[in-house]
């Protein structure tokens, strides 16, 4: 529980940036932090809540079991940071090095993101 009310970890189709629109929207006037692996790309939305939108390539990541697994980690790690994130559309971009992280590197580099994002844009 946070603040006495119940927290709903929930993933639903209102948390993701699904059209074109939404990803433009993003790539428009973002704001950006990264690693050597994670770029992630964001605007503050007009919601009440962040979505998440992610891109991992081909070209970067050529085995789609690997691009399952770095989006499968990333929705995880969305979901369980989610009320903690200002009220902001996030672009998670996968660079070249990303398939080569175990998971729980992975998972660690994804929540120093969203603590990095919660500390800048406190409500």
């Amino acid at each position: 529980m946070l603040n006495n009310r119940v927290v709903k970890l929930a993933f639903s189709r209102k948390l993701r940036l699904l059209t074109q629109s939404h990803f433009a929207f993003v790539f428009q006037q973002p704001q950006w932090i990264g690693t050597p692996n994670i770029t992630i790309l964001s605007r503050f939305n007009m919601l009440e809540h962040p979505r998440i939108g992610l891109t991992v390539s081909k070209k970067n990541v050529k085995l789609a079991h690997e691009r399952n697994r770095i989006k499968r980690l990333t929705r995880e790690s969305f979901r369980l940071h989610q009320h903690d994130l200002s009220a902001m559309d996030f672009i998670v971009i996968a660079k070249k090095n990303t398939a080569s992280l175990d998971n729980h590197v992975l998972t660690k580099e994804l929540e120093k993101l969203w603590r990095r994002y919660y500390r800048q844009f406190q409500d």
